[in-house]
């Protein structure tokens, strides 16, 4: 027999915690696991676990790498095995702490206790007054206290994110200050979710429900990932920018900070002219930008490399297929309350090679300056 696990996170801890309780009290027989990681300047990571009536027991884990995260990493597999052999839990329920991000987690899990431990669900807790007021927060993690090592670079906002977009399955809670707009932003944000009330009786059955990481991973990954589609309500526009040729590394790199101020969050992916070959993934949120390079186009692969590409991969770039530039493309989604959009999509235009320059080709295009340097190949 293997012990069910659901992994409850995000950054309204509020939120997570009356989530969490919902779950204990719904489920007889189930525990939930607590680290806290703001104990980590002190060179301990705390671990609580309590079921429905109170805490259970309390412990601490020395930090690894001077890295409270690894320290959870290192501790939660073993603790769940130990509910595991006892044959008494029904439910292991892993309360993540704030900034730690369930991705990581449900990667843990699944390959280090696989034997085990069945992970059946992973919900991200949600007070929707507060997602547009996290996600527009730029702040440094370790600004507000909430740095999960000394060189966690992260910031609010794009962990916010990242917390709400992998988790299928959004639990809100009840807030008197939410309104149809922070309840459209939510639906925009990650269309696919189910969101449900944390008083639903349904969160216990979605914590049942069965979850695969490769899937959920293949989901973020920028050549794949389920972008949302257009949408326009309650004020909050998600707006679908979609084109062929490619940008011109210098103008784009100017009108960086105006592009991803100019929504609350935006994703995607994009190609430069004088980097053809590479496809870049697009990731903004609280007025922050992270461009990072994602690997090859498969157009760029010869014939017998692509038997190594993941099959979702594959899928989708064929779906995305040109004759003449095969997968490689433009794909920008901006979604915000208030959003400019045909200022947007003038930017976003004018960044993109002329008919003279496109003219050119390839050749001229490797040429052409080289802006984006600093971001994608800094020294080291």
């Amino acid at each position: 027999m293997t012990l069910p696990v659901v992994i409850v996170g995000g950054l309204h801890s509020d939120a997570r915690k009356e989530v969490v309780d919902r779950l204990l009290h719904a489920v007889p027989g189930s525990v939930a696991l607590h680290h806290d990681l703001a104990t980590a300047a002190q060179g301990t990571v705390r671990r609580v676990v309590r079921d429905a009536s109170g805490e259970l027991s309390r412990g601490e884990a020395p930090l690894v790498n001077d890295c409270a995260c690894c320290a959870l990493r290192e501790d939660l597999v073993p603790e769940l095995e130990r509910l595991a052999g006892s044959g008494l839990t029904r439910l292991a329920v892993v309360e993540l702490w704030d900034s730690v991000e369930p991705k990581a987690m449900a990667e843990v899990v699944t390959a280090h206790g696989a034997d085990v431990l069945d992970l059946t669900g992973v919900i991200t807790a949600v007070d929707p007054a507060l997602v547009l007021p996290y996600l527009v927060n730029g702040d440094d993690l370790a600004e507000v206290g909430l740095a999960a090592a000394a060189t966690d670079q992260r910031t609010v906002g794009d962990t916010w994110a990242r917390q709400l977009e992998y988790a299928p399955v959004l639990a809100l809670v009840d807030s008197e200050q939410a309104d149809d707009e922070d309840r459209a932003l939510l639906a925009q944000l990650h269309p696919t979710a189910r969101r449900v009330a944390a008083g639903s009786g349904e969160l216990a059955q979605l914590a049942f429900a069965g979850f695969d990481v490769e899937t959920a991973a293949a989901a973020q990954h920028p050549a794949c990932a389920l972008l949302p589609q257009e949408a326009d309500e309650a004020g909050v526009t998600t707006f679908v920018w979609h084109r062929r040729r490619p940008f011109h590394p210098e103008r784009l790199y100017q009108a960086l900070e105006d592009l991803c101020c100019a929504a609350a969050r935006s994703r995607g992916r994009f190609w430069l002219a004088d980097r053809p070959d590479t496809l870049l993934a697009w990731d903004a949120a609280g007025g922050a930008l992270c461009v990072e390079n994602a690997g090859p186009w498969l157009a760029s692969l010869p014939d017998a490399a692509w038997e190594l590409v993941p099959p979702m991969r594959r899928a989708a770039a064929s779906l995305d297929w040109h004759p003449e530039h095969g997968d490689c493309c433009q794909h920008l989604v901006f979604t915000s309350p208030g959003l400019d959009r045909h200022g947007l999509e003038q930017l976003l235009e004018s960044c993109l090679l002329t008919d003279t320059e496109y003219a050119a080709g390839p050749e001229a295009w490797r040429r052409l300056p080289a802006a984006f340097d600093s971001l994608l190949d800094p020294v080291s």
